[in-house]
C-alpha cells in the first residue's frame, strides 16, 4: 500500500479556518500531553429538540485523537472507534473534549477520548478508536 498524502487545505470540517459551515476548533496541548478544545454547540448542532446530534459529538471526540496524532507526525486515520454517550450533549453549553494515546502498535495506534460538561463538571462521552498509519 503506498502512503496516502495527508495535506491540510484549511477546509477540515472541525478546524478549517476557510470552511465556511465548519466549527472552527482551537486545540491545546496539556500538560500531561493530552489534545484538548473547547466546544460550544450551537442549536443547528441537535439532533432531536436541545440534544446535540451524536455523530457530532462522534466527530469532535475523533478529531482530538487523530490531531494529537497529526501533531506529534504522525499520518494516520481512524479506521474504527467505538463511542459511548454518558449523558446528552445540549447545544449552548460549553463541552471540554480531550484525547490522548493508549498504545502504538506499529501501523495501527490505539487512541481515547473523552468529553467533559464544563459546569458543573461531568463526563457526557468516551471514545476509543483505532487509527491506522497511512
Amino acid at each position: 500500500m503506498s502512503a496516502l498524502p495527508l495535506d491540510d487545505d484549511a477546509m477540515c470540517f472541525c478546524c478549517g479556518p476557510k470552511n465556511p459551515i465548519g466549527l472552527k476548533l482551537e486545540f491545546e496541548t496539556t500538560a500531561d500531553g493530552r489534545m484538548r478544545t473547547i466546544w460550544t454547540p450551537r442549536k443547528e448542532h441537535q439532533g432531536f429538540k436541545d440534544i446535540v446530534h451524536g455523530g457530532l459529538v462522534a466527530t469532535v471526540l475523533d478529531e482530538v485523537m487523530v490531531r494529537l496524532l497529526y501533531l506529534r507526525g504522525i499520518s494516520a486515520v481512524t479506521a474504527g472507534m467505538e463511542t459511548k454517550w454518558i449523558e446528552p450533549v445540549r447545544w449552548g453549553r460549553p463541552y471540554r473534549f480531550e484525547g490522548w494515546i493508549v498504545q502504538d502498535r506499529g501501523r495501527a495506534v490505539i487512541t481515547e477520548a473523552e468529553a467533559f460538561l464544563l459546569e458543573p463538571e461531568q463526563r457526557v462521552a468516551w471514545c476509543r478508536a483505532t487509527c491506522i498509519r497511512v
